[in-house]
């Protein structure tokens, strides 16, 4: 087994949607490299079955609120920057999809609440912290998109479209907040969570025997490349799009 890394010892990490699925993989990938790390989650008592399950100590911080609100995300980078002294690594991994059908009849509505919560709110968190912390002192940004960003989504359409949205706002963050910020996204395909459960649960050995690698993805799939692309290993790559999906999109349709 290689000696254990640790990449984060001293930073200090900021992670949305963190109570559970692949925010929490990649929290725990911070953490277990000596980073500390505040999650950000719907719900408390969520966010406090995470804080047990992270067993981090004063490493670790929660605080729960919607993502999309202004003053909640600047309540994070607040708490970060008081808690911990700097705000080094910044993941934006809040995403929702409350539609599932065809993209002719979903209603505006939930539209606009999709690449509202999937892009604008994450583009505040951006912003945000910036200002607050990376302008002046420098940084990593990873933002969580999909393989459905990159492809037609079927019965996600507009889910997917958002995950479009973000891999185009990586590139373009990427250029506006050089040399100062590193900004890259990852795009997994179907990881084993409570949010993909739908489109796995039924046939899930099915799924997974379409993947070229013969199983889903895990949280720590993406918590591992997380950690890449945030620590120094990767001083050399921004405004890139990771794809992490056991080799799912290039497989040729039969």
């Amino acid at each position: 087994m290689a000696d254990k890394l640790n990449r984060f010892e001293g930073k200090a990490a900021l992670v949305t949607g963190g109570s559970r699925g692949i925010g929490l993989g990649i929290a725990q990938a911070i953490l277990n490299e000596g980073g500390q790390v505040l999650i950000t989650g719907r719900k408390q008592d969520s966010l406090d079955e995470a804080a047990k399950e992270l067993d981090a100590g004063d490493r670790l911080l929660t605080l729960a609120g919607n993502a999309s609100q202004d003053d909640h995300r600047q309540e994070a980078i607040d708490l970060v920057l008081s808690k911990f002294g700097r705000l080094d690594h910044v993941v934006g991994n809040v995403g929702i999809n409350p539609y599932y059908g065809s993209t002719l009849d979903i209603p505006l509505d939930s539209a606009r609440k999709i690449l509202d919560t999937n892009i604008v709110s994450t583009l505040g968190l951006v912003q945000q912290a910036w200002h607050a912390w990376m302008k002046d002192n420098g940084g990593s940004v990873v933002i969580v998109a999909s393989v459905a960003g990159l492809r037609s989504a079927g019965p996600i359409g507009i889910y997917g479209t958002s995950k479009a949205g973000l891999i185009q706002l990586t590139k373009q963050l990427s250029i506006d907040m050089a040399p100062k910020v590193r900004v890259n996204a990852i795009s997994p395909a179907v990881i084993k969570t409570r949010f993909a459960e739908a489109l796995y649960a039924e046939n899930e050995q099915e799924v997974a025997d379409s993947y070229p690698l013969k199983r889903l993805g895990i949280p720590e799939d993406i918590g591992a490349t997380a950690a890449f692309l945030l620590a120094d290993d990767s001083g050399w790559i921004t405004g890139q799009n990771i794809v992490v999906d056991g080799g799912a999109l290039h497989t040729p349709k039969v």
